[in-house]
């Protein structure tokens, strides 16, 4: 299962990466958003519960995925000119730390707020620091900031690889795929 080819990654670091991909995306599309009259209002009390769970997830899975990496063994990457390379470990990195800081500031603003964590199957989480509302809605839009980057950001990593698919033919994309995948490869065999 996580056997590494010369030209993708693991089907354990696949799994990471779009596990995910479509975790952050379920929750952006449930947070309810708005003020915190709404946020907490028994009307989205189901929405904010999985958003939150989510959020936790995507929390757990990050982490793993980061711990992952100190022993995966990584494709090697395709010729590209210097600052793709650049750009594209910059916005690994950024990733990485809006997928960690995104679920903390969430945690750290509802706590501050006096709101506990709600997860789904009625598991909560008291607040574990004191109340300062004023900073825990600085958190909240924080929080919220962060969300929208995180999309914008993930929106950008993923038109770059269609664009090294595309555009530039290399396999940037296919580095990621799964192989049962019906994708023809980036390079034109001549």
């Amino acid at each position: 299962m996580v056997k590494i080819s010369g030209t993708r990654y693991g089907s354990l670091a696949q799994f990471f990466h779009w596990c995910t991909a479509i975790l952050v995306l379920v929750a952006f599309m449930l947070g309810p958003g708005g003020p915190e009259e709404r946020v907490y209002s028994s009307v989205h009390e189901f929405d904010r519960r999985l958003h939150e769970t989510l959020g936790l997830c995507v929390f757990t899975l990050t982490v793993i995925r980061l711990l992952w990496l100190t022993i995966d063994v990584r494709p090697e990457a395709p010729p590209v000119s210097r600052w793709m390379g650049v750009m594209a470990t910059v916005v690994q990195r950024l990733l990485y730390l809006l997928l960690l800081a995104l679920p903390v500031t969430a945690v750290v603003g509802a706590w501050l707020e006096g709101h506990g964590l709600t997860l789904i199957l009625g598991f909560e989480i008291p607040p574990l620091i004191g109340t300062s509302h004023d900073a825990g809605s600085t958190f909240a839009s924080v929080h919220k900031w962060l969300g929208d980057a995180v999309m914008w950001l993930a929106g950008l990593h993923a038109l770059a690889a269609l664009y090294h698919h595309i555009v530039l033919k290399d396999d940037v994309l296919i580095t990621m795929l799964p192989r049962w995948l019906p994708v023809g490869r980036g390079r034109t065999v001549r």
